[in-house]
């Protein structure tokens, strides 16, 4: 094809966060901010990518092939991934990657690069069949986390590749749901402080499995989905005081999600309630994993000051944004909140349909 337009969309986590990497549900939506690349063809055997928003330009052979990858590599690690299933570029493209996702800000960014990336791809050269949004989510997981050993879980390209609100099971069986409930008042803010990623998910990941394999020695069918919060303190007995915070924000993040999907399933949402769930979930972030900064408290308590029903960090951590929930009455007042907190960019997020081809 001579051109090609490939949209994906930015994403927040709505009830999750920290649970897809250790096969634990997770509610997150598609937002309307956007990766788009537009391609076209050209007479070389090369990619000419141009990244104007970061100020990049590069160039990538279509015979390229790198034994050993560069962390946070997408692209290369996107056309090796698709190598293998038959995806075999046969001339070159001039491409122009923009967004207006914030960088590096909790909102998947890299993410919706990769989806709008793969989606180009298989377009360009096929096989279309794995144009589907199931497959099309599940290469992006392969080639953001799998084929560069990185830490992270299945949320982000999933719920970018599928679009809309959806309850995603990542452990062992797989399955989504899309939520068909709608999420008004649902408000974003950029901190403006980068968020951490790849060392702090390591730490996460490694401590959280740790808890659970340690309490499996003592109680052999110990999961967290069958375990109780009332029984936090016999799973204590078994772990040392570094530990016991990993395993209790597992299990309570767990039972947030869960319950919150019982809300999403109604047939009128109850926002108080999912402001409540969702300052429960923060909590957990806040106080037993320890993914905040200074200036994110600072927005959550000004949100909440301002009449927020709901208020929590997105996304990995150390930094990044937060996501809002408001009612009507207090959107403004909210919105300025942030604002004289400090925020670097507020904006209201609408759910968006997915990722997607213009032409």
């Amino acid at each position: 094809m001579k051109e090609i337009i490939s949209i994906a969309p930015g994403r927040t986590c709505l009830f999750g966060d920290h649970q897809d990497y250790i096969g634990l549900p997770i509610i997150a939506c598609a937002i309307d901010k956007h990766i788009t690349i537009k391609a076209v063809k050209n007479n070389k055997e090369n990619f000419v990518i141009d990244l104007p928003d970061i100020n990049q330009k590069r160039t990538i052979s279509i015979h390229q092939q790198q034994n050993e990858l560069e962390q946070g590599d997408f692209l290369q690690s996107s056309l090796q991934v698709l190598k293998r299933y038959n995806c075999i570029p046969n001339c070159g493209y001039d491409v122009l990657i923009t967004g207006t996702i914030p960088i590096n800000s909790g909102t998947s960014s890299s993410s919706a690069l990769t989806v709008a990336w793969i989606q180009f791809l298989l377009k360009a050269f096929g096989p279309e069949e794995l144009l589907s949004p199931e497959k099309l989510s599940q290469l992006a997981y392969e080639a953001e986390v799998l084929e560069l050993n990185a830490p992270g879980g299945k949320m982000d390209q999933y719920s970018i590749g599928l679009g809309n609100i959806i309850y995603l099971e990542t452990g062992e069986d797989f399955s989504y749901q899309v939520l068909k409930n709608p999420i008004p008042g649902l408000i974003m803010a950029d901190s403006g402080v980068p968020k951490e990623t790849t060392a702090l998910l390591h730490r996460l990941k490694t401590n959280s499995w740790k808890a659970i394999k340690e309490v499996q020695k003592h109680i052999p069918h110990f999961t967290i989905e069958t375990a109780n919060l009332a029984h936090l303190d016999e799973y204590f007995n078994y772990l040392s005081d570094d530990l016991k915070p990993y395993l209790e924000a597992a299990l309570g993040n767990y039972t947030v999600t869960k319950t919150a999907l019982l809300e999403f399933k109604k047939e009128r949402l109850n926002l108080n309630l999912i402001g409540s769930l969702m300052n429960k979930h923060h909590y957990y972030l806040k106080e037993l994993l320890k993914i905040t900064v200074p200036k994110i408290d600072k927005m959550i308590d000004a949100a909440l000051s301002a009449g927020a029903l709901g208020a929590k960090i997105v996304g990995s951590g150390g930094g990044g944004s937060i996501a809002v929930i408001s009612d009507e009455t207090n959107k403004n007042k909210i919105i300025a909140a942030l604002n004289n907190a400090g925020a670097k960019s507020v904006y209201f997020a609408n759910v968006d349909p997915g990722a997607r081809l213009i032409k």
